[in-house]
């Protein structure tokens, strides 16, 4: 194992102020500290760093982390798993569609009855807007209550793995790319970041991640510009956020309706499909009504204001107008890519194949940045756990050597 690095990594963290992430959540990122935020990165390269010193990382001999996706996914499930499996924790899926929800059972029974000897819940519920996040917190209520009251010998931490507001796992996962991209957290400073809405043939794609990456890069000094077409506004509660963590950090947060002028100088293109917000809220109160009909309709109605935009696509020929041409290109995938997954999307085929192996090692990121999350809420002293799992050094794969 990489000794240097550990204990250089293990020193920066014990100078962060670590001050109410003990048994806390992690919903948004700008509910937290900006020391905070470094623990979970620095928390993540220890947990790192250990894994591939061969170390075993395993902080619990027992319990459960518990997962509810309320929306399809590949890379946040995955993670979540591994995140937990790296920390000791079991993983068990609520299928809401074998639980006794569908039989009347409320949030706060559904959330005690999954909880007895769980130490960690992640939750995905992004579809509809007002109404995930408001259920991650109503879980975390009445988890919180069964704690008090003795019910749950434990309070289970609660991880937003994407609401309707944030999609922090992933703009998380981002920014660690980057920091070690560009050789450290401080060299982002004044990099221009190009957060872009890009054409996808699919309709109804969350504003979570271009939420959180306005709502997270602007808090490290970066210029960062969200382009989109006319009508598709993400949230003004967020933009209100970018705006003051740019004026706090000294970096920017402007807006325009042009792919071209975001995409120009940039140092970083995230170009990415999303839904307008108003639309969002049109589709939660459809659905709240019953009215399918409706919904259907405006389904099509967006698939056909979608085909207006076409010419948003990441192209070669705008790449070439990045810095130097090189701008790093993100994606929090799976990317539309025109001639691939779709006739016409958000990427070309060369610009994504060309990024292929730095989108893969910015997913990579993900397990190691929900485990920190968990770890920094579960222990009071995460550094000397920490420590005490590189003196152990016990073996991960044992070698009979």
């Amino acid at each position: 194992m990489d000794q240097k690095k550990f204990k250089a990594l293990l020193s920066e963290l014990k100078e962060l102020d670590l001050s109410g992430m003990y048994n806390d959540d992690f919903f948004l990122t700008w509910e937290k500290t900006d020391d905070q935020l470094k623990a979970v990165w620095t928390v993540a390269d220890l947990l790192r760093t250990l894994r591939e010193g061969n170390v075993s990382t395993k902080v619990f001999d027992s319990g459960l982390g518990i997962s509810i996706f309320r929306d399809n996914s590949t890379r946040t499930r995955f993670s979540f798993a591994s995140a937990c499996n790296l920390l000791g924790l079991e993983v068990q899926d609520l299928d809401e569609g074998k639980s006794q929800i569908a039989h009347g059972e409320t949030v706060r029974e559904t959330a005690n009855m999954i909880s007895f000897m769980a130490d960690v819940i992640g939750i995905r519920d992004d579809m509809y807007i007002g109404k995930g996040n408001a259920y991650m917190h109503a879980v975390s209520q009445a988890v919180q209550e069964g704690n008090a009251a003795g019910v749950l010998e434990q309070r289970p931490t609660l991880v937003n793995l994407q609401c309707d507001i944030d999609h922090p796992t992933q703009c998380m996962a981002d920014m660690a790319h980057l920091i070690h991209y560009f050789g450290g957290i401080e060299n982002l400073k004044g990099k221009k970041v190009a957060m872009t809405w890009a054409y996808s043939p699919s309709y109804g794609k969350p504003l979570s991640v271009p939420q959180g990456v306005i709502g997270l890069f602007t808090r490290l000094g970066m210029d960062v510009v969200l382009a989109h077409p006319e009508g598709y506004e993400v949230m003004s509660e967020v933009e209100e956020v970018a705006k003051a963590n740019a004026q706090a950090s000294g970096g920017s947060f402007t807006r325009t309706n042009s792919m071209a002028e975001a995409f120009a100088g940039a140092d970083i293109v995230y170009p990415k499909s999303w839904a307008p917000f108003a639309a969002m809220e049109e589709r939660t109160d459809l659905y709240g009504k019953g009215d399918f009909d409706g919904i259907k309709a405006l389904e099509q109605r967006l698939l056909a204001q979608n085909a207006q935009h076409k010419d948003w696509t990441c192209t070669e020929e705008l790449m070439a107008t990045t810095k130097d041409g090189k701008a790093l290109y993100l994606h929090c995938l799976p990317a539309d890519i025109t001639g691939v997954s779709c006739k016409e999307g958000e990427v070309e085929a060369s610009v994504f194949d060309r990024y292929r192996d730095e989108l893969y090692k910015e997913a990579s990121y993900k397990p190691y940045v929900i485990a920190a999350m968990i770890l920094l809420s579960k222990f009071k002293d995460p550094a000397a756990i920490l420590a005490r799992l590189e003196k152990q050094g016990r073996q991960r794969i044992m070698d009979l050597e």
